[in-house]
Order: C-alpha cells, then structure tokens, then sequence
C-alpha cells in the first residue's frame, strides 16, 4: 500500500513539474508581441502652393513668310542663279526660262510704240492747224494706247519667265536644274524667312472665354532640350464645326535651331493662378478604388499608415496636385508604398535620396 503512495506522489511531482514547465513556455508565448517589425518608407508633407493655370497644346511651326515657289508657265530653265540653302534677298533673280521668242516679241512692240507716237504727235500738231479731223487724231491716239498696252503684254509674258524672290530669306532644296522643260505649276523651290517664325495649333473650343492675344507661352520641341518663349497673337472667329477645336497662331521670340514645319508643344499661361495642395509624385498610388496615398498618422506605439483615396490633378516638375482628399501639412508616405497596407507600423526616412526600396 505504501509503495502505490510513493509512485503516486512520484507521478505528481513528474506530472507537476512538467505542467509547471509548459505553462512557463505558454506564458512566455502569450507575452510575445508578433507584430512585423516597422516598415521603412520616406515621408512627405502637403504643401499648398500656387500654380498658374496651363493649357497644353500641340501645333506646327511654320515661317510668317514662307512660300514654295512655282512657274507661272511652261518653258525651259536656261539658268538659275542661286543655290540651295542661299541667303537671298527680296527682288533676287532666283530662275530664268528661255524668253527668246518674248525678247523679239518686245522688240517688235518698242517699234511699233515709237512709230504710233510718232504718228500722233503729227497728228496732234496738224490738228491744230485743222489740217486733218478730229477723228484721224483719235485712231492716232487709239494706235499709241494699244502699241502701249501690247508692251506692256510683253513684258508682263516677260516677268512670268522670271523667278523673283518676293521676299528676303532662305532658298530650300532646289528641285529643278538648268536644261529642265518645265511645265505652269511645277514646284521649283521654297523660300522661307526664318528670322520670324509663327506657330499654328488649336485647342477644344470650351477654352475660349480664357483666351486672348498677348498671353504668354512656352514652346518645347523634340530637336532642342531648350524652352522658347511664344506669345499668342490671333483666336480664330469661328470653331472648326468638324472637330470643335479653336485655332489659334502665336509668334515665336526667338528661333534659333527652329524650322518650319516643326512639331510643338505649347504650354499657355491663362494668367489665372490657383491655389493646390501638392505632393511629391512619388507619393500617388493606384488601386482599383482610385489614386490613393497612405496618410502618416501617430498614436501612442508610434507611427502607422492609413490608406485614403483622393482626387489628383495636373503634374509639374516632379509633383502633383491633389484637388481633393487631403490637406496642407498632412504627411504621408512618398517612397516604399508597395511594402505598406492599412494599420502599417512604419519608420519615417527622413533621406528620401538616400532611400532604397
């Protein structure tokens, strides 16, 4: 009976010490905080700033004076007296067609006007001795107006036989050579005077009421990293009825390393500033609900994260205005949101450069 007493307290103290021990290790458990540890993310603040209001747009520059030039009728090139890519200036021979027949044809007509001026001014002087009618005086005046009017005929048949350069500025690619029979219409080269350039583009109608010449734009092209400085000089009166945009043409400032033709985009200054709380781009998410930042709130165990949609506007060097859902001075996460989710622990990086996700 003895020995059953000994294995029984032999057994509780084996069983006790063994319960003792797992609720020792259960305890230490319970008492373990397995929480992630704290993410580490950069942190922004909502600034309000002031933007001017911008129009974006895209157009074409083309020259104030640019023109291709063409023949006015058909003949043989028998010189041409500049290059291509000339300098030239307004009332330049650029092209010459064989004028043979023309030049003998003037020849003809300088006779025949000398000849009728003769021929009046005899008739002029015997008419008042009344030598002669009234109506001889008359034909004789008829032949003079129509030997002066055959000249000029002439010599207008002349001029068509020449290229003049209307203008001042720079020869294109010459399309023709010396020896070419060319025919009324056939393009020859173009001229354009590249010392004032315009831009032409257009823009959705419903931007009228803000539009108005004088307004200032930028002007930025794939061929140069440089910002031109634009200034808007003419609204169209009427709205294309096919794709209700609104043309509009602005002169360029400056244009060197610009050639006609030359794709733009243009950024208008409505001169109507407005007041945006803005944030690094960085910081705007996207999710099915919406953009969407993670808003830095505190408590009594540190930092977290909440997830808050809002409404984002335009971009501008590298930041973005937030239109609605968040306030000036609010903080939120700018780097590392991918590794965030609601109720996050976070850990601010006050480096953002030196950040690595």
């Amino acid at each position: 009976m003895r020995a059953y007493l000994y294995v029984a307290v032999l057994l509780l103290l084996i069983f006790g010490g063994i319960s003792g021990y797992l609720y020792d290790k259960f305890s230490t458990l319970a008492a373990t905080d397995f929480s992630p540890p704290p993410i580490t993310v950069a942190v922004a603040t909502a600034r309000e700033e002031t933007w001017p209001t911008l129009l974006e747009a895209v157009g074409s520059i083309r020259a104030a004076r640019g023109v291709k030039l063409a023949s006015e009728t058909s003949g043989e090139i028998i010189d041409i007296t500049v290059q291509s890519g000339e300098q030239v200036t307004a009332g330049q021979l650029l092209l010459t067609l064989n004028d043979s027949v023309e030049q003998a044809s003037r020849k003809r007509a300088e006779a025949n006007l000398v000849l009728a001026r003769q021929l009046f001014q005899r008739d002029a002087s015997l008419i008042r001795q009344k030598s002669i009618p009234q109506s001889q005086l008359d034909r004789s005046q008829a032949d003079l107006d129509a030997a002066m009017a055959s000249l000029a005929e002439i010599e207008a048949q002349l001029d068509n036989k020449r290229i003049i350069a209307p203008f001042a500025g720079t020869v294109g690619i010459i399309e023709v050579k010396r020896g070419d029979y060319i025919q009324a219409g056939t393009a020859i080269t173009s001229l354009q005077d590249l010392s004032e350039l315009e831009v032409d583009f257009s823009v959705p109608a419903r931007h009228f009421p803000s539009l108005r010449s004088g307004l200032p734009m930028i002007l930025r092209t794939a061929s140069s990293d440089r910002d031109f400085v634009a200034t808007l000089q003419a609204v169209d009166v009427a709205v294309d009825p096919g794709t209700r945009n609104l043309a509009l043409r602005a002169v360029l400032e400056e244009s060197d390393g610009l050639l006609p033709g030359m794709f733009a985009r243009l950024l208008i200054d409505l001169q109507q500033p407005q007041r945006l709380v803005t944030l690094p781009e960085t910081a705007l998410s996207y999710s099915l609900q919406g953009d969407t930042v993670f808003v830095v709130v505190e408590d009594e165990k540190g930092l977290l994260v909440q997830p808050r949609v809002v409404k984002a506007g335009q971009t501008r060097d590298g930041r973005i205005a937030i239109v609605s859902g968040l306030e000036p001075g609010e903080r939120v996460a700018s780097v590392g949101q991918n590794k965030l989710y609601r109720g996050a622990r976070i850990v601010a990086e006050q480096n953002p450069a030196s950040f690595s996700q």
